[in-house]
This record gives C-alpha cells, structure tokens and sequence, in this order.
C-alpha cells in the first residue's frame, strides 16, 4: 500500500478509535470514519500484543496491507479506516484476509456490493 493512502500519526489513530463505527469479523476488526481534513482514503493497520510476538504481529500488518492494496481504488473517497488484527488472522491465509476485508467494507458501506 501507498504511502499515501496510510494513516501515521497517533493522533489520527486515536481519533478514529474514539469516534469512528466499529465493525467486527472473527480476523480481523475496522473502525471506520469520515474524514474531515482529506478527501482520499487512509488505512491505518494495527495489531496488539494479544496477536502475538512481534514477528507474528508484523506478519499480521503485512497482510492487511496486502489485502487492502487491490482494494484501495474501488473505495469510497474522504474515509479514515484502522484495521485491527486479531488473533487468528496469523494462521489466515491471504485469501481468507481478503474476503474478511471486504465483508467490513460491505457493511460499513465504504465498498460497494458488487465489487469483486
């Protein structure tokens, strides 16, 4: 994924934490927020200590990233979005991470229905 279509900063993460809609999946988790600063869609992909040891975690990261890269185009503009991993995303295949994703983006309306 882009640089410039990722979240960095801390404050950005917590803001979309505090007031962004949350939507569950068993791998992983996305909290959603419109944005008021930028018009084009930023990522942020986060996994906590639960997930696991840290090459674990960054195993996790790289495959949310992976799974939102052929997404990116095909999503609503002006959204800030953190995904969360969760445990059992680590024995996920990549696959299975994708239609995770895209189920969340479904129901949060961010991607459309009938996007492949």
């Amino acid at each position: 994924m882009q640089r410039k279509f990722r979240l960095s900063r801390s404050e950005d993460f917590k803001r979309v934490r505090l007031i962004g809609k949350s939507y569950a999946h068993p791998l992983v988790v996305l909290v959603a927020r419109a944005s008021e600063t930028s018009t084009q869609i930023r990522v942020g992909i986060a996994a906590g200590k639960r997930t696991g040891t840290a090459v674990r975690r960054n195993r996790a990261k790289r495959i949310l990233r992976e799974a939102m890269r052929p997404m990116l185009s095909s999503l609503a503009s002006g959204w800030d979005l953190v995904l969360i991993a969760r445990p059992a995303l680590v024995t996920a295949t990549l696959t299975d991470t994708r239609l995770a994703v895209k189920a969340l983006l479904q129901r949060a309306k961010i991607l459309s229905a009938d996007e492949s």
